[in-house]
């Protein structure tokens, strides 16, 4: 999906002009020109000879297309979004006492950037291995590479709603918040990012007319700015979230006396990492966003990749903020990979502060 039609058009005109330059271009190394005699004389008449071409096999060969820097990035990216939530679902799935409603949007979290690392090792393929022009590969693409950045958006943004009723609501938070509701709205979450990824498929797509293209072919301009325009709703409602659970850390802070101290060096430490999860966050996805709404096919390349990269880069951050950071998930870590658990390691239950 990513750049395909800035690479088909860079092929065909640089790939074209220098078939007919080789082909018209007398001094062309790969052609040699030899002496051949007319057989339409007689051997009694002179003998009159003609300057022929004589071009060599090696001269018909196939271009290849060159590989793009940036598409071996994403390549390379992809395949380190893969690994490290691959590990993460291993884990989850693997631990039984990891079955929380916290846990399972973490795993829905990782299961949707495992997707779309998986994505991303797949559109190199089908750009550079696979045919590309056929419609169904560049459908399925981009159905996947959307439907799954979509999940991850929306499951980080059903991670701070969970951080934040567990605040709100801290005394009835986990007699309301059960297993069957969190499941609910993970499927919910899946089934509207389905939708977004199938609207290609479903004929809002510009495969037809080119001149329609975003930045990402074959999504209409239409399309990737709805898609823009969620996304900056989803990420100016994180903000909200994250300012009221900021408010009400330090109001608990402030009530409990006792613990003053603890409290405001825990409430100080938790308002870094919620700083510091929703400036990574805005960080990979705006600059793509915003480029998304104002560009178009027509813009350089050069451009969209600048802009995607960061963005992807969010799914490399995602297990390490989100599940690689939980105590508990630490511990099955060491277990599986010495059978022992450090006894510096924290096994206090992590508050929604610190997540």
């Amino acid at each position: 999906m990513i750049l395909s039609l800035a690479a088909v058009t860079a092929m065909s005109s640089g790939g074209g002009s220098s078939l007919n330059s080789s082909a018209l271009d007398p001094f062309d190394s790969s052609t040699s020109w030899s002496l051949a005699e007319d057989p339409s004389n007689s051997s009694s008449e002179p003998v009159v000879r003609t300057l022929t071409p004589d071009l060599q096999p090696a001269s018909s060969a196939v271009a290849v297309q060159d590989v793009s820097p940036w598409d071996v990035a994403l390549c390379v990216t992809g395949t380190l979004i893969s690994c490290e939530n691959a590990l993460v679902i291993a884990v989850l799935f693997y631990t039984p006492t990891l079955r929380a409603p916290m846990f399972i949007l973490i795993g829905s979290l990782a299961v949707a950037d495992l997707l779309a690392g998986l994505g991303l090792i797949l559109n190199f393929v089908f750009t550079y291995l696979v045919d590309n022009s056929l419609e169904y590969v560049t459908l399925l693409s981009v159905a996947l590479l959307i439907s799954a950045f979509s999940a991850s958006v929306l499951n980080i943004l059903a991670i701070t709603v969970d951080r934040y009723l567990s605040l709100y609501n801290a005394l009835t938070y986990h007699t309301e918040r059960t297993v069957t509701f969190t499941y609910v709205m993970v499927g919910l979450i899946w089934v509207l990012s389905l939708t977004f990824g199938l609207l290609p498929a479903f004929g809002w797509n510009c495969l037809k007319d080119e001149s329609s293209c975003s930045i990402c072919r074959p999504v209409t301009k239409i399309n990737a700015v709805a898609l823009a325009v969620t996304f900056l709703l989803v990420f100016a409602l994180m903000m909200q979230l994250y300012l009221q659970i900021c408010k009400i850390a330090f109001r608990h802070a402030q009530q409990i006396a006792v613990q003053h101290q603890f409290v405001a060096i825990s409430t100080h430490k938790g308002v870094s990492t919620l700083s510091a999860i929703l400036c990574a966050f805005g960080a990979c996805w705006l600059p793509f966003a915003m480029y998304s709404i104002v560009a178009d096919s027509s813009y350089p390349a050069i451009y969209t990749y600048a802009t995607v990269l960061p963005a992807t880069c969010c799914s490399v951050i995602n297990p390490i903020i989100y599940a690689f950071r939980n105590p508990d998930i630490q511990k099955s870590l060491w277990l599986a990979c010495c059978g022992c658990v450090p006894s510096n390691l924290s096994l206090r239950p992590r508050t929604s502060s610190d997540v």
